[in-house]
């Protein structure tokens, strides 16, 4: 797959199917528009392509309200090579792209850069400045600047019922079978192995703290949940705990795995952590003890839950 970032003075090597927008998550709505463009390209012979948009528009548009993401740029990229994109242009975002008219948006971007030739598009798609022009304003182009319209209508859409607001909604109450539903694969997040205090290893728990390094990817609800990683090639489940850590004073918030039937050493390595279940609420205990026999209980109940997986 081509990956565009530079789109100064990128031109698209062949005519091509487009689609646009933030596709913040890959759910399963937005793979079945992937699906249709790679199937109408393939058809007439054209190069599949996504035009999204780096920083998400509202981190721009509305910086007084933040908005944590599903997705890192990067790992939206890796699942659009994965599902059949040969050209994805990745648009910087700023207060000048977003002052484009509508028309210069098709002239410019559209046409001259991504040479479009079909454009497959939701009933609902907005563009250029102020939001202004929708799919109506588009059909209005098309004849213009040559190029065809296929929308994705009402029923399509809602037939889905899916969004990327209801996958944050569901990460950040700790429905997490919810939200792999919605995406169709499992949540995850990625981060470093670096050094904590070790108090897991007095519990018979040894863990290991992960730095998730960039600040807009969303992280779920604070609790314990089931999870699983890859290392050394093989799937090493575990159980992780997101939370400000109550028990221990002076622990403070962290992101912290153990892997069951693991003794490795994992410091500086990078991991990428999977989603599996949520197995219970952050609890502050009288002691230390009390902690030990709830994680005992805990990781009954998760190899419980593996198995049926």
């Amino acid at each position: 797959m081509q990956l565009i970032t530079d789109t100064t003075s990128f031109i698209s090597p062949a005519d091509t199917v487009v689609t646009i927008g933030t596709f913040d998550g890959i759910h399963i709505g937005h793979q079945k528009i992937i699906k249709q463009v790679v199937e109408m390209a393939k058809r007439n012979q054209l190069l599949p392509t996504v035009l999204t948009f780096f920083p998400h528009p509202r981190m721009v548009l509305k910086p007084s309200e933040p908005i944590q993401l599903l997705q890192t740029i990067e790992e939206r990229a890796f699942l659009m090579e994965n599902y059949g994109i040969e050209q994805l242009v990745i648009q910087p975002f700023d207060k000048e792209f977003a002052s484009l008219t509508a028309e210069q948006y098709v002239k410019d971007i559209l046409m001259k850069k991504l040479r479009a030739k079909i454009i497959i598009i939701g009933y609902d798609h907005r563009f250029g400045r102020q939001r202004a022009a929708g799919i109506e304003e588009l059909k209005e182009f098309r004849n213009r600047y040559h190029f065809q319209v296929i929308e994705i209508p009402v029923q399509e859409v809602e037939a889905v019922s899916v969004s990327s607001t209801k996958v944050r909604k569901a990460l950040l109450s700790g429905d997490i079978k919810e939200a792999n539903h919605y995406l169709g694969y499992p949540f995850s997040f990625s981060g470093e192995v670096i050094h904590g205090q070790k108090l897991g290893r007095t519990l018979g728990y040894p863990t290991a703290n992960i730095q998730i390094e960039t600040p807009y990817k969303i992280v779920p609800k604070i609790g314990v949940y089931i999870v699983y990683s890859f290392i050394q090639g093989c799937k090493v489940f575990g159980m992780l705990s997101i939370g400000k850590n109550p028990t221990i004073e002076g622990k403070g918030e962290s992101i912290e795995v153990y892997f069951f039937d693991f003794n490795g050493d994992l410091y500086g390595q990078q991991l990428r952590i999977y989603f599996v279940d949520y197995l219970r609420e952050e609890v502050k205990f009288s002691s230390i003890e009390a902690l030990k026999k709830q994680l005992q209980k805990d990781e009954v109940e998760a190899r419980k839950r593996i198995r049926k997986e």
